[in-house]
């Protein structure tokens, strides 16, 4: 699954570690999510959404539907 937690991330000047803290993950899972090596679960990817405060569906891209509209 394609996301823009590089993008956002960068946006707010933080590192992946910075990130990592703010979710409560490792930099490793940072670094996993942002090379799409790793999906993340669902309560995950509502920290996420929250951390950016927008709509998971702002943050992932499903690549069978594109980009969301």
């Amino acid at each position: 699954m394609n996301n823009r937690l590089k993008v956002l991330r960068a946006e707010r000047d933080w590192s992946q570690a910075d990130l990592a803290e703010r979710l409560g993950v490792s930099r490793q899972t940072v670094n996993a999510l942002e090379t799409g090596r790793y999906d993340p679960s669902l309560p995950l990817a509502f920290r996420i959404a929250r951390v950016f405060a927008q709509p998971i569906e702002a943050i992932f891209i499903d690549p069978e539907q594109g980009p969301a509209a």
